[in-house]
């Protein structure tokens, strides 16, 4: 595995925290590793293929457990448990 880089931007967090509860709930458990777009700054053509991964960590066994436990409840439901318990999901771009 590649060197990490703990995330710590709240503008970047927040994309994040989103993205994870998408693919939570698209997969029905909770990912371990998640996929976004890598930002673009400079002008020109944009290959949309590129992408950053993250990897995710919790740091409570019984905290991976609610947000499993949360996702057949739905969007909603799962959502308010991740921004609850957002200080115990960390994410590390790999560089």
């Amino acid at each position: 595995m590649g060197e990490r880089v703990k995330v710590t931007d709240e503008e970047k967090l927040t994309l994040l925290y989103e993205r994870f509860r998408d693919v939570c709930l698209v997969e029905k458990e909770v990912w371990k590793e998640i996929f976004m777009p890598r930002d673009i700054t400079l002008g020109g053509p944009v290959r949309t293929n590129i992408q950053d991964r993250y990897d995710v960590e919790i740091d409570d066994a019984t905290i991976e457990d609610t947000l499993d436990a949360n996702i057949p409840l739905g969007k909603a439901s799962l959502g308010a448990a991740i921004q609850e318990y957002r200080q115990h999901i960390i994410f590390y771009r790999r560089a």
